[in-house]
């Protein structure tokens, strides 16, 4: 390619911390129920250069990750949680994206009793898991 990259060489190019620190920008944004366009306004750059963050194609600087916490409303150190760990494997990314699906459906209910209500209840089933495994019995409806 004249005068571009080929991506195989961007690709390789990538550093491990800078793709870490764009999927701990990509899971904060999913689990607050923002879109990659509503962060891009909000620290001022296009939904393209978002996508670039977090997928660690565009190194975030030091400055944009300080706005970028300010806004997601989380500390600059959640980006470099586990930074040194080995790579996320796919069961672990499975729970992630589980964990966010969980938070943006109770983000969603209208009715803040509900919420609290289902937060409630998975206390008491991870409270109760802890102990022992309680054998549910369906009854069959009455007539």
């Amino acid at each position: 390619m004249k005068g571009g990259h080929h991506p195989k060489q961007a690709r390789s190019r990538i550093s491990a911390a800078d793709r870490h620190i764009g999927s701990r920008v990509r899971l904060r944004r999913q689990t607050i129920g923002m879109t990659q366009l509503q962060l891009a306004e909000l620290i001022g750059v296009t939904y393209q250069q978002v996508h670039k963050y977090e997928t660690g194609i565009s190194r975030i600087t030091a400055g944009q990750l300080h706005v970028i916490a300010l806004v997601l409303g989380v500390d600059m150190a959640f980006f470099f949680e586990n930074i040194g760990s080995s790579s996320i494997d796919a069961k672990q990314q499975d729970h992630q994206r589980q964990l966010v699906d969980l938070a943006r459906n109770v983000r969603s209910i209208a009715k803040p009793e509900h919420q609290q209500a289902i937060c409630e209840l998975a206390r008491e089933l991870a409270g109760s898991s802890k102990q022992q495994p309680v054998k549910l019995v369906w009854a069959a409806p009455m007539r």
